[in-house]
């Protein structure tokens, strides 16, 4: 049996992390994610997942998108996976309130 996954697939999960991670941080503030352990290690786990699903994408598929930042992706993960006890909450914080949003947008805007 086949599973053989495509851009399309990948992109799809990525859209989905990053739809949850806006709909979970609405109104949230940087004193309520530090607090609130699940929500910071669900937050956590949503980012790297973005970043190996964009991993997965063909380099065709990340070319013609060459506005989307992917290697800030994957710099995120490396951050959160490598260094975990030292990861700046203030620059997750940030990236979840302010870059996320416009990821999506830059998502949406190729792929409908």
């Amino acid at each position: 049996m086949d599973n053989i996954k495509s851009d399309n697939y990948y992109i799809q999960k990525i859209r989905q992390d990053l739809e949850f991670i806006i709909k979970h941080m609405k109104g949230v503030d940087l004193e309520e994610l530090n607090a609130n352990e699940v929500l910071l290690d669900s937050m956590l786990f949503r980012m790297i997942q973005l970043s190996e699903n964009a991993r997965k994408l063909t380099d065709e598929y990340k070319q013609k998108r060459g506005n989307i930042p992917w290697n800030a992706l994957y710099g995120m993960r490396n951050r959160i996976v490598h260094d975990y006890g030292n990861v700046d909450l203030n620059i997750v914080f940030e990236t979840l309130k302010n870059d996320i949003l416009d990821l999506l947008e830059l998502i949406l805007d190729f792929d409908e």
